[in-house]
């Protein structure tokens, strides 16, 4: 099996989206470049990002998120984000009515249904889970293996926060890269066994 990674941009004080559930500056970074990431063009960051960045979402077979960020990105239109081949939603509610059933998307009810089929559909590829709620479901679960943050120099003082619910301490290793790109900071921590 692959490894267990959460993964999100974040504010410096710790928020994937700002008191009124939206992203703000956090997603700047990746359009603030003249590398383009993605075969789309839309995407362009520096080369460091890149050379972070790529190599990373390459290794993605599937991508966990909660039905609500599904929601707010409209199921992406039926295309994962990133080039990844598959995204399982954390949900107790059924694909939305005239859901597309060839899309490779998956709704399960719980994260630990969410793992299998994830982990099923990844093989030896990694499986992102998305910061926020439902990763920090996962990691409380003790199913993370790594934490990724992309440190994006804004305070937004309130918010949804990048470990969600979490109320038990986590101990992670120090940090084992550390990359300055233009207006964003890569870090990546293994979680502690």
């Amino acid at each position: 099996m692959g490894k267990v990674v959460m993964y999100g941009s974040v504010s410096v004080d710790g928020f994937v989206a700002d008191a009124n559930d939206q992203p703000g500056p956090l997603f700047d970074w990746l359009s603030s470049g003249d590398v383009p990431l993605d075969e789309s063009g839309e995407l362009k960051v520096s080369q460091t990002s890149y050379d972070y960045t790529r190599p990373y979402w390459d290794q993605i077979g599937v991508t966990i998120v909660g039905r609500h960020v599904f929601d707010l990105t409209d199921g992406w239109d039926g295309k994962p984000p990133g080039g990844i081949d598959h995204v399982v939603i954390v949900t107790h509610r059924p694909a939305p009515e005239g859901w597309a059933p060839e899309a490779p998307f998956h709704f399960v009810d719980g994260v630990g249904a969410a793992m299998a089929k994830a982990q099923e559909l990844a093989g030896e590829r990694t499986v992102e889970v998305a910061a926020g709620e439902v990763g920090g479901q996962v990691l409380a679960a003790g199913l993370v293996d790594e934490v990724r943050m992309d440190v994006v120099p804004v305070v937004f003082g309130s918010g949804k926060r990048f470990f969600g619910p979490v109320d038990a301490q986590h101990l992670l290793e120090d940090p084992d890269v550390v990359i300055q790109g233009d207006r964003v900071l890569h870090l990546r921590y293994r979680v502690r066994r």
